[in-house]
């Protein structure tokens, strides 16, 4: 029982020296030596609030955290924190006031990242030569072998914080928010595990996990890294990689192994991009475009390139390439995509992307795609420009036939469940407010072929002029029939306009991809095409006559009976 009692007496001791030794020791008076010891390692003005010690935990308590900013970037802080917990050996700082640092554990951090026009970040300073030119803490002569030597730290750890990137010459800024950090075993000197994660704007995530260090010591934002890179959930738009104001968007996931060392840093992976809309007036991609991606990156000059990768979209793919550089908010870029027979079924689901939506019920069965493309501009403005071609296509459920109304009746085109594509080719400009089709080419067998340009706006609403070129068995047809355009044109199967190939039909295509309209042109843009494309004197009977001859009117109108409209007087 004695013992007991011994025992007792002991724990109630241990207990009131726990509870009163820190009001005792003077924690306040280390305030100067660790503030000039971590100015003097960080390079910067290190800043304390009150100090508190908890011999339990056996840590100092801070209660406000201030690191300055380099002053070439801003007057303001660039780390703040509301509450710092130092964990710290107890024997030497009882009985020789020495401060030995376990661990630092930052709760709620604010970080504000900028980079100047050179490319140069804030922290690139932190730590490095920069240190002489910072301000430093009136004891800071104390510790300047610090500076020079080897800072080391058991464990250190950000909690809950929030980061703020922008650019010194810009007023946009993008907020990071649930950041943390947990890095062991922190030397300026050699490498330690670190891992880090936080939200992305507009959600999603990112985390690193991996090796860090030494710091370099001329530029920390060119500390060698071998890390591996997660991205889930990225929104595009958010970001500003695409332009929000335009409705642009995409969900961005990657998974990629990054290397960094001498200012280079390699990084290879894979992208994935998921409701992608690249062009307003269009909507959502359903189907995901995959990247194996493989780049270099030099971080002092902010100019990478893209070595060759592939494109996938189900089992289609293209090579892809290019350089792209930082500019200001965003990355500039200049890339090429070449894609050669590629299925033209698994490219349906991301055609709504660049605002070409299939006529409603309509599906490409069977055909293959090629394309060359040539992409540039700013991340959230590119601008593509290039050629693509549909080679041996059928586009299922849709009659042609039956879209074309009254040039059906005037051509004597057959009703049909599919329309068959032999090729259809065009050069395509594209930005972010639509698209603008030249040089349209398509071959259809149970027509002939068509021709001309058009646009496709913001809103997806087409223009474009047109004319249909019959073929010889469609002329033909017209002829054993009788029909109207037969006596109109003079078309007798074989004969006609030898140059033109056949006889011709302008017309224009309104109304949107999804559901197109086929308007006859009887004295609009198409029919000016129409008349470029008639070449040759004689021409295809009395319309070609009229066109060549100077009475396009007289003809004109002639057609415009054809489909119901009134003769000009």
């Amino acid at each position: 029982m004695k013992a007991l009692k011994w025992i007792g007496i002991v724990v109630v001791v241990l207990v009131v020296i726990l509870l009163i030794l820190p009001f005792v020791i003077p924690v306040n008076s280390f305030k100067p030596t660790i503030e000039s010891k971590a100015s003097a390692a960080l390079g910067r003005q290190v800043q304390l609030g009150n100090l508190s010690l908890s011999l339990i935990t056996g840590s100092l308590g801070v209660d406000n955290l201030s690191i300055s900013d380099d002053p070439k970037f801003s007057s303001s802080p660039f780390l703040t924190a509301k509450s710092v917990k130092v964990g710290v050996e107890m024997i030497p700082l009882i009985f020789s006031k020495q401060v030995n640092v376990t661990g630092i554990t930052i709760d709620s951090p604010q970080v504000m990242m900028l980079k100047d026009p050179s490319g140069k970040w804030n922290f690139s300073s932190i730590g490095g030569s920069a240190a002489k030119s910072a301000p430093a803490s009136p004891s800071s002569s104390t510790s300047s072998n610090s500076a020079t030597g080897a800072v080391s730290v058991g464990k250190l750890e950000l909690e809950d914080g929030q980061i703020t990137l922008g650019n010194t010459n810009s007023q946009k800024r993008s907020v990071y928010t649930n950041v943390n950090l947990t890095a062991s075993d922190v030397s300026t000197k050699t490498n330690f595990p670190v891992t880090f994660s936080m939200g992305l704007p507009g959600g999603g995530t990112m985390k690193i996990d991996g090796k860090v260090g030494p710091i370099d010591e001329t530029d920390a934002a060119l500390t060698p890294q071998d890390v591996k890179l997660t991205i889930s959930g990225m929104n595009l738009s958010a970001t500003g990689l695409l332009d929000p104001s335009l409705g642009l968007g995409g969900i961005a996931d990657m998974d990629a192994n990054l290397v960094s060392g001498n200012g280079d840093m390699a990084t290879k992976g894979q992208l994935k991009l998921s409701k992608a809309l690249l062009v307003a007036g269009g909507s959502p991609a359903t189907v995901p475009a995959v990247i194996d991606f493989d780049t270099k990156y030099n971080l002092p000059k902010g100019t990478g390139v893209l070595n060759p990768s592939t494109l996938k979209i189900g089992n289609a793919a293209a090579k892809l390439n290019g350089t792209y550089k930082s500019e200001g908010d965003n990355f500039v870029v200049d890339l090429k995509i070449v894609g050669d027979s590629m299925p033209a079924k698994d490219l349906e689901g991301f055609l709504p992307a660049i605002a070409v939506n299939l006529p409603q019920g309509a599906t490409l069965s069977t055909g293959t795609l090629s394309t060359n493309l040539h992409i540039t501009g700013a991340t959230n403005r590119l601008v593509t420009d290039g050629n693509i071609g549909l080679f041996n296509g059928t586009l299922a459920g849709f009659d042609l036939g039956s879209k074309m109304g009254a040039i059906s009746a005037l051509t004597g085109l057959k009703s049909s469940k599919d329309m068959k594509i032999e090729k259809m080719t065009t050069n395509i400009h594209m930005a972010p407010t639509g698209l603008k089709a030249d040089n349209f080419n398509a071959v259809l067998p149970d027509l002939g072929t068509l021709v001309g340009a058009g646009t496709l706006d913001a809103k997806n609403n087409m223009n474009f002029n047109m004319v249909a070129t019959l073929s010889h068995g469609v002329v033909g047809d017209l002829a054993a029939g009788g029909s109207q355009v037969a006596k109109l044109t003079g078309a007798s199967g074989s004969n006609g306009c030898k140059d033109s190939g056949g006889t011709k039909i302008p017309f224009r295509i309104e109304g949107t991809t999804a559901n197109p309209k086929f308007v006859p042109d009887t004295g609009g843009v198409a029919a000016g095409v129409l008349k470029s494309e008639l070449g040759c004197a004689g021409g295809v009977g009395g319309l070609t006559n009229g066109l060549t001859k100077g009475n396009t009117a007289d003809t004109i109108n002639q057609l415009g009976g054809l489909f119901g409209k009134k003769k000009k007087p």
